[in-house]
């Protein structure tokens, strides 16, 4: 039987909880996520978790929050001045996108005096344990999604491999 190795890609339906049983993510009504096996594409505790699955097999993994998005790091929470807000007001708990070389960032606010505001730059479930759900529903040497969509507009018939 086929059987999950490094350098496939693999194709799972999966809900991601978090301990307290809160769902975070889920593949359900969605197409498969699809990654290559042992590539890095998604967090490790996930990526071990498929290798060596066959086909159709399912199976519930815990995984520790070093194997899943690490621990928070303080390093990622910046102070900024208010006044770089100009008139939009922001309120503690609020994301916010910042422009950088690397492309655009998410960050939440989470401390605003009158001067300053902070923004963590953590992943939300940075500290977390996380638990998945996964199935196996597709083991291929070859990428069977698309990896990305150029349509301007896909509703219009304009792009067919979406």
């Amino acid at each position: 039987m086929l059987q999950v190795k490094k350098g496939q890609f693999v194709q799972v339906h999966y809900t991601g909880r978090l301990e307290d049983g809160t769902v975070f993510d889920s593949s359900e009504g969605r197409q498969p996520l699809e990654f290559q096996a042992g590539a890095g594409q998604v967090i490790p505790g996930l990526d071990n978790a498929v290798l060596g699955m066959s086909l159709n097999d399912e199976k519930t993994v815990s995984i520790p929050a070093d194997e899943a998005y690490g621990q928070p790091r303080d390093d990622l929470k910046r102070d900024f001045p208010v006044s770089m807000l100009g008139d939009q007001e922001v309120t503690s708990g609020q994301k916010l996108w910042f422009n950088t070389p690397q492309g655009p960032i998410q960050g939440t606010v989470v401390d605003l005096d009158d001067e300053i505001f902070t923004v963590d730059f953590n992943h939300p479930l940075a500290g977390h344990n996380l638990e998945f759900d996964i199935k196996v529903v597709g083991i291929s040497d070859e990428p069977t999604q698309s990896v990305g969509c150029s349509c301007s507009s896909p509703n219009e018939g304009g792009c067919s491999t979406c």
